[in-house]
Parts: structure tokens; sequence; C-alpha cells
């Protein structure tokens, strides 16, 4: 069985984790290691006590997470923090976190298996974030309406709601962008409009996108923060899994946004 340094150095190699900027919290890489070899992977999307009791009751002392230990900040240990450092340490299982190198990776990433869930192909960058490009898009031509219904179908087991500002009947999307979790934002809509992108599909964005998108004529999709961020995680787990000749699972731990 391998040991926690050698299942993370191999993950940092395939996500490039050192190479790609992201937000001070994410603290990307290896957060928490252990003592003994790893015997069973599991993977959530945020680092929560329910993640924790379900790596615990999977056998599990690897964690896998999207969002990791300090993506809240800096915060005393204590509380809802001591006790899940605590179960952790108790039964030695270490985390590993990938925020923006999960989101972008061109085989586990969440935008690029995302879009494979809902039927799209993409064939172009999108959402740039420190000169690296986070998302992707493409050209298709399918109803709106239609597209909307897969994103419903592919979050249904997440506890999600869909969203998306209003589409005219008939209304087909030729050209579309895709930025999983908080994807909306000023950034993302002026970077649809540059590239004449009709159809933005994100996880959640603030309320001001849906105004400015309606008229603009850009319709978006409000697939869920949680649920579109539940692939990357599931795919890596199982990858390593694969790998290494150990179980991986999966922690369904729905947030409800």
């Amino acid at each position: 069985m391998p040991r926690i340094h050698e299942v993370t150095n191999y993950i940092d190699e395939l996500l490039g984790t050192d190479e790609m900027p992201d937000y001070p919290a994410a603290v990307n890489g290896l957060q928490l290691e252990n003592q003994s070899e790893i015997t069973a992977i599991t993977s959530a999307v945020d680092l929560s006590t329910r993640a924790i009791h379900g790596a615990i009751e999977a056998k599990a002392n690897l964690l896998i997470v999207h969002h990791g230990m300090f993506w809240g900040g800096f915060e005393q240990i204590r509380d809802a923090s001591y006790r899940r450092l605590r179960a952790l340490i108790e039964h030695d299982i270490a985390v590993y976190s990938s925020h923006l190198p999960l989101d972008r990776h061109p085989t586990f990433g969440n935008n690029v298996l995302l879009a494979n869930e809902l039927g799209l192909r993409p064939s172009d960058t999108f959402a740039n974030y420190g000169g690296i490009f986070i998302g992707v898009s493409g050209s298709s031509d399918v109803e709106t309406a239609a597209l909307l219904q897969r994103a419903r179908k592919f979050t249904s087991p997440f506890s999600g709601e869909v969203r998306a500002t209003p589409i005219a009947q008939g209304r087909r999307t030729k050209r579309w962008g895709m930025c999983t979790g908080a994807g909306a934002s000023n950034d993302t809509l002026r970077e649809a409009a540059r590239m004449k992108i009709d159809t933005l599909i994100v996880g959640e964005g603030p309320h001001h996108t849906a105004v400015q998108a309606e008229e603009s004529g850009l319709t978006i999709i409000y697939a869920g923060h949680y649920a579109t961020e539940t692939l990357g995680v599931r795919a890596l787990a199982e990858h390593l899994g694969e790998k290494y000749g150990i179980p991986s699972s999966f922690v369904n731990a729905p947030t409800g946004l």
C-alpha cells in the first residue's frame, strides 16, 4: 500500500498544483498528513463534519476535497473546527485539497466532466483567472430549454435547484461557455460577450449577473455550486483507487446551494 506522500506527490504532478494561481485560502495540496499506509480513499466537495464521518464509515484514510480545511480563512481551533481536526487525527485521515487545479484539468476537471454530462463537446477555453483558463467553451446546436432540462437531471441526486434567466420559446444554444462553482461574475459576462457566447453554464453567481445577462441577450443556467463541483473529486478518487488498487468512494453531502 502507498504512503501519503507517494500519493500526493503523484496528484500534485498530475494536476499541476504548483503551477496554478488560486485564492489564498485554497491551500492546494496536502493539508493534513497521516502516518499509516493509504488503504482506502474517499472524496467530498467540502471538508465538513459530514464528509469526515463519511470517510470514517468508509474506513478511508485519505479524504480528497475541493474546498479544504482553510476555506473559511484563519480561525481558532475550537468548537466545530476542533471537533473536525480531532476526528481526522484520531482516525489517521489525511486531507488533500484541490480547487482551481481540479476545476481546469482536461481529464479530471469539473468543467470538462460537466460538459460531458450535459452532452456538450468542449473545443475552447473560458474563464480567465490570473492568465490561466479555468473553464471551457464550445459550439453546439441544441434547444436551450433542453439543455436546462439536462442540467436539472444531472443535479437531481445532489438536492440542488437549477435556475436560469428567461429562455424564449424555441431559443437554441449555438455557442456556450462553462465555469463551475461561482462562475457567473462581471469578468465572465464580459468574456462571454467578447466570445459571442449565447449560453453560460455555471454553478452560481450574484443576482446582478442575471439582470445583466437578460439585458444583453445571454442566457445563464445556474446549476448549483455544490452539484457542479462533485465531478472532479469523484473522478480523481476513482483514478487513484484504480492506480493503487484500493477502494474509493464519494461522500454526497449537499449544501442546498
